[in-house]
């Protein structure tokens, strides 16, 4: 988009930032940056317990591991013969860089339309797959729930907005929606709701609430002068039902610890009631993954009560997340994205290790959606003054 207005070309200016205070461009980036790192921090360790994670490591995980069967990758696990670990990104990453790519071709909000128009082209088209260790279809390493979307969209011809109904309920949307709350900067208002109609075509019940709570939550990060428990009351402001007492019950239980150590077993015991995976991570109960009103993802609220437990530093946060174990690529991507948009530093050695590894530009996607983010603003002016305009003619007020 060429600037037309001064009002454009101000905004389209990159903006000096302070060390205390990032800007805009800034804290994008730490947010990208910092949800890949924790998305390949969690990978090797996915789907275990914090038990089995410090026996393996020797400890607790604190930095980049290698895969969790060493170099038997490829066959220990036949069914997901994912190289996770060394730096590897998952599809948590690979996907919010993909939608990151739908915000540059429509270089506006998103709606269910745009994910059929231009996600799905985006996960048809070859890349390289840092878990696969080759180019390929990036639906080839999605989930199956992620499949779902081609599959209902691209072969189905679904309707977009409802396209999510039926498919099982996990945080498949909600781990690559950080770019929602980043074009919504300080809004976490209009980052939920544009969340709930991204993942309209992938998601339903707690799956897309989750999706909207976690954009507000990382659009509430961004506000100057924001702290965890700010961001965890924006997410309470916007969440409904069985999400909003998740997230009441383990940021209850996060504000009494400063010590992820300590706080891994208190927060397993508060989500847990409303998670319906259960005990065993691997091996899901029989009433997991379905529609409710009275349960919720257990991957957000662990990220925002880690959030809290960290107090805004990055290593404590993600290392919290990677050490809770279970779906902790996920955890770990959420807390990682919310701690950045916050200001929090992400080390430097292990974001060099991560676009190295993974042979990713972790930076360039952050530039993109930074500039997206100041013309869509730019237009959400535009549109608000006609609006008040045409309001103030019809209330008599002009």
């Amino acid at each position: 988009m060429t600037p037309t207005t001064a009002t454009e070309a101000a905004l389209s200016a990159p903006r000096p930032s302070s060390l205390t205070t990032p800007g805009l461009d800034e804290r994008i980036r730490r947010a990208l940056v910092g949800a890949a790192v924790g998305d390949a921090l969690g990978g090797p360790v996915e789907g275990w317990t914090p038990d089995q994670i410090a026996e393996r490591h020797g400890g607790r995980v604190t930095g980049i591991v290698g895969p969790w069967y060493g170099e038997d990758w490829r066959t220990a696990r036949p069914i997901a013969p994912y190289h996770k670990g060394d730096g590897h990104v998952t599809d948590d990453t690979l996907m919010a860089h993909a939608l990151i790519r739908v915000y540059g071709r429509v270089r506006d909000h998103l709606d269910a339309y745009a994910v059929a128009d231009h996600l799905v082209p985006d996960l048809l088209s070859p890349r390289w797959i840092p878990e696969l260790e080759a180019q390929a279809l990036p639906l080839q390493r999605i989930f199956l729930a992620e499949k779902w979307i081609v599959a209902r969209l691209h072969y189905g011809h679904v309707d977009p907005r409802e396209a999510g109904a039926g498919n099982i309920v996990n945080c498949g949307a909600a781990m690559y929606m950080a770019p929602v709350g980043l074009v919504n900067a300080g809004h976490p208002e209009a980052a939920y709701a544009e969340a709930l109609e991204v993942a309209a075509p992938h998601q339903s019940s707690y799956g897309r609430e989750a999706a909207g709570v976690f954009a507000a939550a990382v659009a509430a990060a961004c506000r100057p002068g924001a702290t965890p428990g700010t961001v965890v009351d924006a997410a309470l402001s916007t969440a409904r039902d069985g999400t909003r007492s998740a997230i009441e019950a383990v940021a209850e239980v996060a504000v009494r610890h400063e010590d992820f150590e300590a706080a891994l077993a208190p927060l397993r015991a508060a989500v847990e009631p409303f998670d319906t995976v259960g005990p065993d991570y691997r091996n899901p109960s029989l009433g997991a993954r379905r529609p409710s009103r009275l349960h919720a993802i257990e991957e957000l609220p662990i990220a925002l009560g880690m959030l809290l437990v960290g107090g805004g530093d990055y290593r404590s946060t993600v290392l919290g997340s990677v050490n809770y174990g279970r779906d902790c690529d996920s955890i770990a991507t959420m807390s990682g994205a919310i701690v950045g948009a916050l200001g929090g530093e992400v080390p430097a050695d292990w974001a060099a290790t991560v676009a190295a590894a993974s042979r990713l530009d972790l930076d360039a996607p952050a530039g993109v959606l930074a500039q997206v983010a100041r013309e869509v603003f730019a237009r959400d002016l535009e549109r608000r003054r006609a609006h008040e305009q045409a309001f103030g003619v019809l209330a008599g007020e002009r």
